[in-house]
């Protein structure tokens, strides 16, 4: 099992969404790119956009428990503060794209730096650093 661990944030929500393992973006990004494409189109459908951020999170919460928790729900957390053991930060931002960041040492000798302390992730040539949902690329 990858004990990778990585966070989740979404733009304009103080919720950090941590999994303690399975966070590589050949994991994580297949999973998150095919929920947010379908929020987004249920957003757009319904014409509801109040409280996007806070729905968000609540539903990545709930689509993570189950692609990524597997039979241990204790890997996964929300709280307010970044952990110092994540190798990727997942930020969805409110305009439906995903960006991938990296933390760099600063932010692993102390992470309340949180994303300010991280280098956006440069992909291995098949996923762009900066990713659309709208481009289904992963």
């Amino acid at each position: 099992m990858a004990t990778i661990p990585c966070h989740i944030v979404v733009e304009d929500n103080p919720a950090i969404i941590y999994a303690s393992r399975n966070g590589f973006p050949a994991k994580v990004l297949p999973i998150l790119n095919r929920f947010l494409e379908k929020f987004w189109q249920e957003r757009d459908i319904s014409g509801e956009h109040s409280d996007t951020p806070e729905c968000l999170v609540a539903q990545i919460v709930v689509r993570f428990g189950f692609e990524l928790c597997e039979d241990d729900f204790s890997n996964l957390r929300v709280g307010l503060g970044f952990k110092p053991d994540v190798k990727y930060i997942y930020q969805v931002l409110l305009n439906q794209t995903v960006q991938v960041w990296t933390p760099t040492d600063a932010y692993q000798r102390d992470s309340s730096l949180g994303l300010s302390a991280c280098q956006e992730w440069v992909g291995d040539g098949q996923l762009s650093n900066t990713l659309s949902t709208q481009r289904n690329s992963v």
